[in-house]
């Protein structure tokens, strides 16, 4: 038993909120236009409704390992846990590697979206300046986060409060000049055969607007009973979500045509400005800047952990497990994702999307599911306070929906998302031989203990 004991406090509504938080921010702010484009009309509500269904299967599974294991580490202990007899750490070794490029690419669609965004101000900006802009915005985070952070619960708040602020103002916006014939001005041959290609992109979009869902599995052992809260506050929390982007969405297509719509770069400022005028769109558009901004400064501070504590458990390449000297935060991890993040802003944000999700679809999504097959038949008796309803149905589900998503994505992010997972596969040979770890010895055998809480 560890002497540190966390107190199990967090119930339904509180974990709903705290995986709220983290799927919001400028997510539809800067995909709404994405998802019409890519579906071709106001078809798209249907890629938020199969991204739900996507996430719900999904979180089923997060669900019943995040409960098995509590607060452990996330999907690097589940992976360890479920393939260290056969493969030693070569499966949590890659996925903290997929996670060096696929939070800073999380982290840099937020700052495309500021960008975007700030363009409302400055029309003219061209393609050099907007790059250099979002290096500085990167550069400017990463050095207000080069010091030692005890909290960020304020910022959270504050983050939380503005999306919510942002979300009803532009939803109120459009429904208040809102045009049915607009909303609903479905092209010819909308549902025919192409529509099911549109999908596939869509669902790229779609399911990058639910990332967040699996929050609660990461603080399972705050969770007061685990086995109940975990999966309903992931369900909610999707559900809800689900909701409010699709009356988001509804609300900006009733304002101006679909062909429009998808073309605009900042739609949040176009629908605010044709409804309420041009100082209410300068106020929203200020905050949506603002929010963007958060969401990268507590992406960053949390991502920079992961290889942190991976490192620390000798899962990871030990460089990233050491403190700053001064300050004891975990300098190396916060500037390697702080350069890569910087990197991604000079791609499209389509490209970054589909390069964060290919990066990690088959390292963490589908991986996990496996996982979750081989521990149910490895470790029956594992403690499993929640077991996934219907099971494998869900994992059913899930698997498909991953494999459509992965086949759907653009060469390009297929083509680099696969040379990093290569690239990961040489620095873990050269890592194993110095660390005398499988393939160069013997494996460990995994733990059937209960994990401490």
């Amino acid at each position: 038993m560890s002497e540190r004991q966390f107190h199990r406090s967090i119930g339904v509504f509180s974990g709903t909120a705290i995986n709220m938080t983290q799927m919001c921010g400028i997510g539809p702010f800067i995909t709404i236009p994405l998802m019409v484009a890519a579906m071709g009309g106001p078809q798209a509500i249907v890629g938020w409704i199969v991204g739900a269904l996507l996430a719900i299967a999904d979180g089923l599974v997060w669900a019943e390992l995040g409960a098995a294991m509590p607060g452990s580490g996330g999907t690097y202990v589940y992976l360890r846990r479920a393939f260290q007899a056969r493969s030693g750490k070569l499966m949590p070794f890659l996925f903290i590697w997929t996670m060096l490029l696929a939070i800073p690419l999380l982290m840099s669609t937020g700052i495309i979206g500021m960008v975007e965004y700030l363009q409302f101000f400055f029309p003219n900006m061209g393609w050099w300046t907007a790059r250099i802009v979002g290096v500085a915005a990167t550069a400017l985070v990463t050095w207000l986060l080069y010091r030692r952070i005890e909290s960020v619960r304020v910022i959270t708040i504050a983050l939380w409060v503005i999306m919510l602020v942002s979300i009803v103002g532009v939803a109120a916006a459009g429904f208040s000049h809102f045009d049915p014939r607009l909303a609903f001005d479905f092209p010819a041959g909308a549902f025919g055969p192409r529509f099911f290609v549109g999908l596939g992109a869509g669902l790229i979009i779609g399911v990058y607007d639910y990332l967040g869902y699996n929050t609660t599995a990461y603080i399972g052992d705050e969770l007061r009973d685990p086995g109940r809260t975990m999966p309903r506050t992931i369900i909610i929390s999707i559900v809800a979500m689900m909701v409010i982007y699709l009356l988001l969405n509804i609300s900006v297509l009733g304002v101006a045509p679909w062909q429009e719509i998808a073309a605009s770069k900042s739609v949040a400022s176009l629908v605010v400005e044709r409804s309420w005028g041009h100082t209410a769109a300068a106020v929203m558009t200020a905050l949506i800047i603002i929010t963007a901004l958060a969401s990268v400064f507590t992406g960053l501070l949390g991502g920079s952990r992961v290889p942190f504590e991976a490192a620390r458990d000798k899962v990871f390449i030990s460089t990233f497990g050491r403190l700053h000297a001064k300050h004891g935060f975990p300098h190396i991890a916060l500037l390697t994702m702080g350069t890569v993040t910087a990197i991604g802003t000079f791609f499209d944000l389509t490209d970054v999307i589909n390069m964060l999700l290919t990066a990690t679809i088959l390292v963490q999504s589908i991986a996990q599911i496996v996982a979750l097959i081989v521990l149910r038949r490895r470790e029956p008796g594992l403690h499993r306070p929640y077991r996934q309803w219907l099971y494998p149905v869900p994992c059913i589900i899930a698997l498909v929906g991953w494999v459509y998503v992965y086949v759907s994505a653009s060469p390009l992010s297929l083509m680099l998302s696969g040379a990093w997972i290569v690239a990961g596969l040489v620095v873990f040979t050269l890592w194993a031989r110095v660390n005398a770890a499988w393939p160069f010895a013997p494996t460990e055998m995994p733990s059937t203990a209960a994990p401490e809480l």
